[in-house]
């Protein structure tokens, strides 16, 4: 059902999502940011979700009993939260970032999609079976499958980069690019001078599922822990788990409340990655982090990196084993060098990647969806609304909406 513009003044909208707020990086970066600022703008959101922050353990973990368990339970989360959400009320646009359910077919969205317009946001090449070492013997239930059909139901798919657009496209010709965005007013540079005589503290953040990217980058760290000694340091932020007693790196767990005070306390950032589908896919959100708290990024020049990353102007895309060693030499040994890349590192993501840039724009894309429009069309990072869009954007409320999510009532 498609509501006309004086109907969607004021829209309410469902967001199916999997993991609970502030679990999901995906979550995290491409939809809760903007909640607020759409809410003061008239767009009510429920957010319904299925997995919470006690599920995370079992969910990753190697033990069936209580993956069995977190299945059960997440489906009928997902089923009492899709009858409340539309026997009891209704909705003018319902969202969905990556998946409505880790399991099975494209059941939810299915549903969902009969009932309001669909929005289908993904940010990586989710139609490959990537799956965690936890989970791998569980990897045919995962039904990767399900994703051209997901694309076909929606109204609107918005992905997060070229690659991943020019792959939704033959199954979906309402596909616009919205780069992942960080929010510059939360991640940012530190202020405490640093020590000249500390020590240079390269680092990398991620999550037990991608430490294999960071393991890349060893033999490169063995050479620079050989050169430089206690000059150099190096932090793992994500796995815990992670050890490598030779370079002196015991692994840190991820909390969302230190989050920037531990880029904050690199003054390198790195991200390795392999040149496979799989990193054609992805978004560049830890290339994006660093740069935010206005450190210099070394990236692998794969996929969008190479378009995040001005090389030799924000960082550097090194490729061979030597030029990593190269660049990361001329880092350590130049602090003037560091700031000016760090500087103009910051600038590119509040001008490019930031909530600020795209919160207006991705505003426009649900209120034109739950109109029947087509989305607007973006050139390049550039947001270029058609004189109805315009139209539909003057129409935005003043009056504030409370964004809340059923899950969080007792017995949810």
């Amino acid at each position: 059902m498609y509501h006309n513009a004086a109907e969607i003044t004021a829209l309410r909208m469902l967001y199916l999502a999997l993991w609970a707020p502030d679990r999901s990086p995906s979550q995290r970066y491409r939809v809760e940011p903007f909640l607020n600022y759409w809410q003061q703008r008239g767009l009510k959101t429920t957010y319904d979700w299925v997995l919470g922050p006690s599920d995370h353990r079992a969910f990753y973990g190697r033990k069936l009993p209580a993956k069995v368990g977190v299945a059960v339970k997440a489906a009928l989360r997902r089923g009492r939260g899709l009858t409340r959400s539309f026997v009891r009320s209704s909705y003018e646009i319902v969202f969905v970032q990556r998946q409505a359910f880790f399991l099975g077919g494209p059941w939810v969205e299915r549903i969902a999609s009969r009932r309001a317009p669909l929005i289908f946001d993904f940010d990586d090449a989710i139609w490959m079976p990537d799956i965690s070492r936890g989970n791998r013997r569980f990897a045919s239930l995962k039904n990767v499958e399900k994703i051209p059909a997901i694309l076909r139901v929606a109204d609107t798919v918005i992905a997060g980069n070229k690659y991943l657009a020019d792959w939704a496209r033959p199954h979906n010709p309402n596909v616009v690019i919205v780069p992942t965005c960080v929010d510059t007013n939360r991640y940012v540079p530190r202020t405490a001078a640093r020590a000249p005589d500390a020590p240079v503290v390269i680092g990398w953040s991620g999550s037990p599922s991608t430490i294999v990217h960071f393991e890349l980058a060893l033999p490169v760290l063995a050479r620079i822990k050989q050169k430089y000694g206690d000059r150099v340091r190096f932090k793992v932020v994500g796995d815990p788990e992670f050890r490598n007693e030779r370079l002196g790196i015991q692994g840190e767990p991820w909390r969302s409340d230190i989050e920037v005070a531990a880029l904050q306390a690199m003054d390198i950032g790195i991200m390795p990655l392999p040149n496979d589908e799989w990193s054609r896919g992805k978004c560049g959100l830890k290339a994006l982090m660093y740069m935010a708290t206005e450190l210099p990024t070394l990236s692998s020049p794969v996929g969008v990196n190479s378009e995040i990353v001005h090389d030799g102007q924000t960082g550097y895309l090194p490729e061979s084993e030597d030029e990593w060693v190269s660049r990361l030499e001329q880092l350590i040994e130049d602090p003037p060098l560091r700031s000016r890349l760090g500087i103009a590192a910051r600038k590119t993501v509040i001008d490019r990647y930031s909530v600020h840039r795209w919160r207006q724009p991705l505003l426009q894309i649900i209120r034109r969806t739950a109109a029947g429009h087509a989305p607007p069309h973006f050139v390049g990072d550039s947001f270029m609304p058609s004189a109805a869009a315009s139209d539909l954007l003057r129409l935005g409320a003043a009056t504030p909406f409370v964004a809340h999510s059923p899950m969080n009532e007792p017995g949810g």
